[in-house]
């Protein structure tokens, strides 16, 4: 095996269960935190080039800090990342309704998601990088959704200084899956600044616009001629702000970009660069779209690790995803999952400096 991973105790619930925090480290000097609770990315530091290592991701310094949160900071993200419509879909002929928790759709799986569960965590033994897998098992009915699912995912710190998140899944009755990673980057390591100077190039000719509710409204939409043209490297900042009436849906970016290439193909989704810490990120998912989202809800009254607040646009995400409301849009790439198949997802977060 390579790496290292080790184990103690994070913090305790109301209830009194404990809840664990694995360290992930490797020989380049990255270091991965990731707690039983929600499956958080609770921390991840990565040198700048001058080898100095900083906190890439934005978070709290203990566990109640993500008990009472409601910004999904670094976690795992199900039954169903993203929005759909009202709350409501039909499979098989059957309706059924979710918990509505943004204005009047339902985002992230509700309120009580995955992000707000208690994952079985083990360190995993891997010759390709410390890791630690994390089960659970979501009851039928929670948050709505039919049927039981058997969920793993596992975080593994290579050392090539990759963080490599797998997904798999698999159900006992037709249901929906759309499983993801919500950390809020900010590669300045400095949560105090905006990431408005980071670089961004995401490998999308495409993206899919949304009504005022931040609903898809069905089309695909070229990117050319729009300030969501992330095709060569551009500074978040420089057109974020632009008069156009989906970036006043959103208060800024918070779109779905559908991705070049094959779903299920393991590809280039984005690069983000920071100019003042040389840190690069890139982004490799088998999903065919990503969410880019710009920090706009973020607003100072998130107190976060250090005392820090989070104010506006001090941290982005990219979430790949299948596309928002897809159990409402037959023309979208399926989310359903029925019994006897494995849902499988790979993104790769791979971090260097130039």
């Amino acid at each position: 095996m390579t790496g290292e991973v080790t184990r103690e105790e994070f913090g305790r619930l109301p209830g009194g269960e404990a809840v664990e925090l694995f360290t992930l480290r490797n020989a380049a000097g990255v270091e991965v935190r990731v707690a039983g609770f929600g499956g958080v990315v609770v921390s991840l530091r990565v040198p700048d080039r001058d080898g100095r290592p900083g906190d890439v991701v934005l978070g709290y310094d203990d566990l109640a800090g993500y008990v009472g949160d409601d910004a999904y900071l670094g976690a795992l993200i199900g039954r169903y990342g993203n929005r759909i419509a009202r709350g409501r879909f039909t499979l098989d002929g059957r309706e059924y309704q979710l918990p509505v928790n943004n204005g009047p759709n339902h985002l992230h799986g509700g309120p009580r998601g995955f992000h707000k569960a208690v994952w079985r965590a083990e360190p995993l033994p891997s010759t390709e990088g410390a890791g630690v897998a994390l089960a659970y098992t979501s009851p039928d009915g929670e948050e709505g959704y039919p049927g039981t699912l058997e969920v793993r995912v596992t975080y593994r710190l290579t050392e090539a200084s990759e963080l490599v998140v797998d997904y798999a899944a698999t159900t006992d009755a037709p249901t929906h899956v759309n499983l993801t990673q919500h950390s809020y980057f900010n590669l300045t390591a400095d949560p105090t600044r905006s990431v408005l100077e980071h670089e961004v190039e995401l490998a999308a000719d495409h993206l899919t616009p949304v009504d005022d509710t931040l609903i898809p409204t069905g089309e695909i939409a070229p990117v050319e001629g729009t300030p969501f043209d992330f095709r060569r490297p551009t500074p978040i900042g420089e057109r974020v702000d632009a008069p156009h009436p989906q970036l006043a849906h959103a208060g800024g970016y918070d779109h779905n970009l559908v991705l070049r290439g094959e779903a299920g193909e393991l590809k280039l989704a984005a690069r983000v660069r920071e100019p003042g810490s040389g840190r690069v990120l890139e982004l490799y998912t088998t999903e065919p779209g990503v969410q880019f989202y710009s920090g706009n809800f973020l607003d100072g009254s998130i107190v976060g690790k250090g005392g820090a607040r989070y104010g506006h646009r001090s941290g982005f995400c990219l979430e790949p995803q299948h596309f928002p409301d897809s159990p409402n849009r037959l023309a979208f790439p399926s989310t359903v999952l029925r019994p006897g198949e494995r849902y499988a997802s790979r993104s790769v977060y791979r971090f260097g400096v130039e």
